[in-house]
């Protein structure tokens, strides 16, 4: 047996191990990949190596940006931001069947559309529109579903830290060309929870609210207004050249912490607690993109990416199917695999077979993760599904059930997202971004 080969076994085998006896996820990435390595290269060679592709993996300045991200969504959660963005979606979307639930799809938008973390949007939309549905005579397990169906938007409307790891790794990637692309497809996932939650509020007669006069709305947006130009300041920067998406990062911390304290949510003795989970977050995920560096590295030497491509190529050349079966794999790894290590994994895997055929790596950056974004919500792992659950003080089973209708519309949105290239690619064309 070839050196290549065994090395490539031993990764192969020694992660999904690993994985089954309850080693954390990027412990059993970087032990795996190391001892593939431990193969291939003399011992303290090996070690130098893999040492040296952790650094290689984290020293990037675009990924100082997650840290930032990370820490705003926090400071959002905490600092009264959610609120006055719930009372503005409320507003937008009042007169809708099943009101306050189609409410919570528009402010996990917004929300999303500022932190960019689907898991906080579920936390701190659904903590302030449960209650508020229940009280209306909402069932849990409805209202429940609706924030958790509707949180992952929050992971492709920009900005996305899992955007910005595909764009570290699939190399020369503009991150405000991704940005502009996942405006398009997330809103369409909003739309298409909004038409499943509005069905069944006509079922289950669920009403819709009474029409706001005009002087009321208008105070619910004016008290909006300064969350809500974050999102302007932020993404019109970044497109406008004035700084990067590092740097836009660093402005939404400075301004939602600055808001926080003229909102008077937020106290300095609050700050420790805000930084320590951050830097929890965060490093999470920086150890991630490190020790995946070690794995891309073997992937590399072994050449599995080409073994893949070849086996793919050799059942058909249709990029129909192609996209397709890449879509089932991604939707089974979704299941069980947070994004950003799946991003990690899977990019240079499939980004050189579909830039055969000519896929923008733009397009098949939104395609991958809006497929891992779906994984969020499902079973095993999905921690949207679990964070809104836990809001909700419900069981995943009392849940699922109603899930399963926005499990097909999101599907079949993938698909579109999948096969109409136009729904990606329009906005960052039309900004002369790509």
């Amino acid at each position: 047996m070839e050196l290549s080969t065994l090395s490539g076994l031993i990764m192969l085998i020694a992660v999904p191990v690993l994985l089954m006896v309850g080693v954390p996820i990027s412990v059993s990435i970087g032990l795996g990949s190391t001892l593939a390595m431990v193969s291939i290269l003399p011992f303290g060679n090996a070690m130098i190596t893999a040492s040296q592709r952790v650094f290689t993996g984290m020293n990037s300045f675009s990924l100082l940006a997650i840290p930032f991200f990370i820490l705003a969504g926090i400071i959002m959660n905490n600092g009264g931001i959610a609120r006055r963005l719930v009372n503005c979606a409320k507003v937008l979307s009042g007169r809708l069947p099943g009101s306050l639930a189609q409410s919570n799809v528009v402010a996990n938008m917004l929300f999303g559309a500022i932190s960019g973390s689907g898991v906080a949007a579920a936390a701190a939309v659904g903590g302030t529109m449960g209650p508020l549905q229940e009280k209306e005579g909402y069932g849990k397990a409805y209202s429940a579903a609706v924030n958790i169906a509707s949180a992952p938007t929050g992971m492709l409307i920009p900005p996305s830290n899992t955007l910005i790891v595909y764009s570290t790794v699939a190399g020369g990637v503009s991150v405000a060309a991704l940005f502009m692309a996942g405006y398009l497809p997330g809103i369409l996932w909003g739309l298409g929870v909004m038409v499943i939650a509005g069905i069944f509020a006509k079922k289950l007669g669920y009403q819709s609210a009474e029409k706001p006069t005009f002087k009321a709305a208008l105070s619910v947006f004016i008290d909006a207004f300064p969350s809500l130009l974050l999102i302007v300041i932020v993404i019109g920067g970044i497109l406008g050249g004035v700084f990067t998406a590092t740097e836009g990062s660093a402005i939404s911390v400075v301004y939602s912490l600055g808001l926080s304290f003229i909102y008077r949510s937020i106290k300095v003795r609050d700050l420790p607690n805000i930084f320590l989970e951050a830097a929890k977050m965060t490093a999470i995920v920086i150890f991630m993109i490190g020790v995946s560096s070690i794995m891309s590295w073997v992937m590399a030497f072994t050449q599995i990416p080409n073994l893949i491509a070849s086996m793919l190529l050799g059942l058909t050349n249709n990029p129909i199917i192609i996209l397709l079966i890449m879509n089932i794999v991604l939707l089974v790894v979704g299941t069980f695999m947070d994004p950003t290590p799946a991003v990690l994994i899977f990019t240079p895997i499939f980004l050189p077979i579909v830039t055969q055929f000519g896929m923008h790596p733009v397009h098949f950056g939104i395609m991958l993760v809006f497929n891992l974004c779906i994984g969020t919500i499902t079973p095993p792992v999905g921690p949207i599904l679990f964070t809104g659950c836990r809001i909700a003080n419900l069981k995943i089973e009392e849940v699922i059930k109603q899930l399963i209708p926005y499990f097909i519309v999101t599907a079949v949105v993938l698909l579109i997202v999948t096969y109409i290239p136009s729904l990606s690619l329009t906005i960052p064309k039309l900004l002369k971004l790509i």
